[in-house]
């Protein structure tokens, strides 16, 4: 197959090479962790605008 090098990518979706933070870089446990403190942020603003 002559063509078969016109086939390859050089870009990568899943790991962009700009520095700085990236919720692809967490665990699992870490993107959990996160995700409540959201959650919780969301509930006491919630509770504080009914209050």
């Amino acid at each position: 197959m002559a063509h078969a090098d016109d086939h390859v990518h050089a870009h990568d979706h899943a790991r962009p090479d700009l520095p700085g933070w990236s919720l692809l870089r967490l665990s699992a446990a870490a993107r959990m962790g996160l995700a409540a403190i959201v959650v919780a942020l969301v509930w006491a603003a919630t509770l504080a605008v009914i209050a």
